[in-house]
C-alpha cells in the first residue's frame, strides 16, 4: 500500500474531499511497525478510515496545521516515539544536537513540551474540532506527575493541553473505539466509557467523584495535596501503580480545584469545585491473533520518500530488519516506564504471522541476509507470566521476577525458540540476532538450557549485551532486579557454553549509575567488581529521572512508594560524575574523578588497584 497522504495534492489525489483523522506527530512520518504513528494511522485505514499524516509540523504558527482542513472527526497527536523532553535534552538538561527520528538527523524539528504546543495551534487552526493525544508522552503524563526539567510536579497533560481525550497505553483499541462513536454521530464530549482512556469531569466537587467512578473506583490524592505534599505524591503513584491491569485495575479519579471551598450567606460550607481528570481502566492487551493483524498490516517498511533529499531518517537503520515478536513485561524494573505504558501482562505474536514478516523482509532489495532482531521488551517472554494472570490479571501486591521469580511463573522458551529456529531456516536468511534485552534472571530460571545454547551457538554476533544496571544489593533493591549472585551464575555458564562451541563470545554489561539508592560506597562496589571479573561496560547511563517510572518516584520523594521505606537519592551534579567515573575507572579521562571518589570513600587502598593494576577476569 501506498504512503498516507503528507500533503492536500496527495489526499486530492486519492479522491479524497477530507480526511476523516488529521495525525499529528513529532516524528518524521516512518511507515513502520515500530513506530506509533504508522500503527494507528493503518490500523484505522484497516477500519475504513480515511488518515492523513502531518508528521512534524510548522509549529510557529497555526497556517500547517490546517493544510488539509478540517478533518471530519478530529485531529489525533503524538509528539513522536519518545517523551519530546527526552528526546531534546541529556540527563544533564544540555541540548542534544541530533534527532534520530528527524531527517538526517536533525535537532529542532519539534518543539519542547511537543503534545502542549501542538494542541494550542490546533485549537487555533480550529477551534472546536475534537482533538485526541495519545504515544508515548500522553500516556506517561496523563496524571499528576513529576517533571525534572521543570523540577516540579505538573499537571496531567489533559489539563494543559485542553484536549478532549486523552489515550494512555498501547492505543489501537481505543483509537478505533474513538473513531467508531464519534463517526455515529456522538460529541467527544460525551465519549467518557472507554477503556484506555482519560477525559475531564467539569464543574465538579470531591464529593462528587466516587458516583462518577462507580463502586470500584479510587480518587487519588488531589492536586492541591501532590503538588505540594511529597507523601501525597508517593500514595498517588502507589494507587496508579496497583491499578494499571486491564482485569484487576479500578478507574482512577484526580481532583484540581478551581473554585475555592467558602461560606455561603447564612454561613454554610460550599465545597470547592473544579475539573477532575478521570481515567478509565486499561484496554485488555492485545491477544495474539489481534497481533498478528496489527503488525501484519501494509506497512511500506521505511521512511516517506521525501526525506531521501536529507539521507532519511536515522531511527529506521536498528528497526528496518528486526521483527517485534511481543509486548508488555513482567520485569517490574523500577527505571522503565514499560510497566505503566505498555503494562506486566506479556502477550506475544504466532509463529506464522512471524516468519510471514520475515519472508517479506527477505524480499527487500537491500536485505543482506541478517534478521537484527526478533523481540520486543524483553526477547525472551512471549506470554502470560502465569495462567492465574488470564483470569485475575497481574498480582497487584507482588512481582513475578523480584526479589525471586514467583513460583507461579510459566517459565518456558520453547515457543519463542521455536520462532527463532523457523526464522532461521529460511532460504536468504544467514543470521538472526536477538538485540532486544534477555532477562538472564528468567533464562537461568529455566532447567532446560536448550534456548541457552542455541542463544550462544546461532543468534550472538560476538557479544551479547546485558544489563545487570548494578551489583550493590542495596541499589538492586531499588531498582528491583536480580542478586548479582544470579548474574555471576549466567556469566559462568555463557562461557562455557561458548567455550564447548568453540566461540569466542562476549557479554557486555548495561549498568545506570545514581540510581535512587545507589551511594558512592556502592559504585566502589561496581568499581571492585568489574575490576575483578574484566567486565568493561559498554554503556553506563546516569539514571534519567522520567515520568511514569517507580525510580522516579523515589527520586523525588526520597521513599519507596510501594514501601514507605526511604531512599537515598544523589541529586549533586559533581557527585553524580563521581559515581559514574568508578563505573568507567578504565579511561584515562576519569582518573582525576576517580583519584577523588575514592578518596572521599576512604578507599585509598583501591587507587593501585583501579588506576594502576590490571584486569583480572576474561570475559
Amino acid at each position: 500500500m501506498p504512503f498516507l497522504p503528507v500533503t492536500a495534492e496527495e489526499m486530492a489525489a486519492r479522491g479524497w474531499d477530507e480526511a476523516d483523522f488529521v495525525l499529528v506527530t513529532g516524528d518524521a512520518y516512518v511507515d513502520h511497525s515500530t513506530f506509533g504513528t504508522a500503527i494507528i494511522s493503518r490500523v484505522l485505514e484497516s477500519r475504513g478510515y480515511r488518515v492523513a499524516i502531518l508528521a512534524q509540523p510548522d509549529w510557529r504558527s497555526a497556517d500547517d496545521f490546517r493544510r488539509f482542513g478540517r478533518p471530519r472527526l478530529g485531529f489525533l497527536v503524538n509528539s513522536g516515539n519518545v517523551d519530546s523532553m527526552v528526546n531534546h535534552f541529556s540527563v544533564n538538561k544540555k541540548r542534544r544536537r541530533e534527532d534520530v527520528y528527524s531527517p538526517g538527523g536533525q535537532a529542532g524539528r519539534r518543539p519542547d513540551r511537543a503534545l502542549i504546543v501542538y494542541c494550542q495551534r490546533i485549537r487555533e487552526a480550529y477551534k472546536d474540532v475534537p482533538v485526541m493525544i495519545g504515544g508515548l508522552e500522553a500516556s506517561l503524563r496523563r496524571l499528576a506527575h513529576y517533571d525534572y526539567w521543570d523540577d516540579r510536579v505538573r499537571r496531567s497533560i489533559l489539563l494543559d493541553t485542553k484536549a478532549d481525550l486523552l489515550m494512555y497505553g498501547m492505543g489501537e483499541r481505543s483509537v478505533v473505539e474513538i473513531a467508531d462513536a464519534l463517526a455515529s454521530g456522538l460529541s467527544v464530549r460525551d465519549v467518557t466509557w472507554i477503556p484506555g482512556t482519560c477525559y475531564r469531569a467539569t464543574n465538579v466537587t470531591e464529593a462528587d467523584l466516587p458516583d462518577l467512578l462507580g463502586p470500584d473506583g479510587v480518587v487519588l490524592p488531589p492536586w492541591n495535596a501532590v503538588s505540594t505534599d511529597k507523601s501525597a505524591y508517593a500514595e498517588s503513584f502507589r494507587l496508579q501503580y496497583y491499578n494499571n491491569d486491564s482485569i484487576s485495575g479500578k478507574p482512577l479519579a484526580e481532583f484540581y480545584e478551581t473554585v475555592p471551598a467558602k461560606r455561603d450567606a447564612d454561613g454554610g460550607p460550599v465545597p470547592a469545585r473544579g475539573i477532575a481528570v478521570i481515567q478509565n481502566v486499561p484496554q485488555p492487551p492485545l491477544e495474539p491473533d489481534e497481533l498478528d493483524d496489527v503488525y501484519e498490516l501494509p506497512y511500506e517498511g521505511t521512511y516517506h520518500p521525501m526525506y531521501v533529499k536529507d539521507g532519511g531518517v536515522p531511527a529506521i537503520r536498528e528497526v528496518e530488519f528486526s521483527i517485534t515478536a511481543n509486548r508488555g513485561c513482567f520485569g517490574g524494573c523500577a527505571f522503565c516506564a514499560l510497566t505503566y505504558h505498555q503494562g506486566r501482562a506479556v502477550r506475544g505474536r504466532s509463529k506464522e504471522s512471524i516468519v510471514r514478516e520475515a519472508k517479506k523482509l527477505t524480499e527487500k532489495k537491500n536485505f543482506k541476509g541478517y534478521i537484527h532482531d526478533i523481540g520486543g521488551p524483553t526477547a525472551n517472554f512471549h506470554g502470560p507470566a502465569c495462567e492465574k494472570q488470564k483470569k485475575y490479571g497481574v498480582c497487584r501486591d507482588r512481582d513475578c521476577m523480584y526479589p525471586a521469580p514467583c513460583k507461579n511463573m510459566k517459565i518456558d522458551h520453547s515457543e519463542y525458540l521455536a520462532i527463532l529456529r523457523a526464522v532461521r531456516g529460511l532460504p536468504k536468511v544467514k543470521k538472526v540476532f536477538v538485540r532486544s534485552g534477555i532477562r538472564f534472571d528468567y533464562l537461568m530460571a529455566d532447567p532446560d538450557r536448550t534456548f541457552f545454547r542455541e542463544l550462544c551457538e546461532h543468534h550472538i554476533s560476538g557479544t551479547l549485551k546485558v544489563a545487570p544496571e548494578h551489583i550493590a544489593p542495596p541499589v538492586l533493591a531499588c531498582m528491583r532486579k536480580a542478586p548479582a549472585k544470579v548474574f555471576d551464575a549466567f556469566t559462568k555458564e555463557y562461557r562455557e557454553i561458548n567455550e564447548e562451541l568453540g566461540k569466542k563470545q562476549y557479554l557486555i554489561p548495561y549498568l545506570i549509575s545514581s540510581h535512587p539508592g545507589a551511594t558512592l560506597k556502592d559504585a566502589v562496589t561496581v568499581a571492585e567488581y568489574l575490576h575483578k571479573t574484566g567486565f568493561v561496560p559498554d554503556q553506563v547511563q546516569d539514571f534519567y529521572p522520567t515520568p511514569g517510572t517507580l525510580a522516579t518516584a523515589m527520586y523525588y520523594t526520597g521513599t519507596d512508594p510501594l514501601t514507605g521505606r526511604a531512599v537515598y537519592v544523589e541529586k549533586d551534579l559533581h557527585r553524580k560524575h563521581l559515581q559514574r567515573a568508578l563505573l568507567h575507572f578504565n579511561k584515562p579521562e576519569n582518573r582525576k574523578l576517580v583519584l577523588e571518589a575514592l578518596r572521599e570513600a576512604g578507599r585509598e587502598d583501591l587507587i593501585p588497584v583501579l588506576l594502576g593494576g590490571k584486569h583480572h577476569g576474561n570475559h
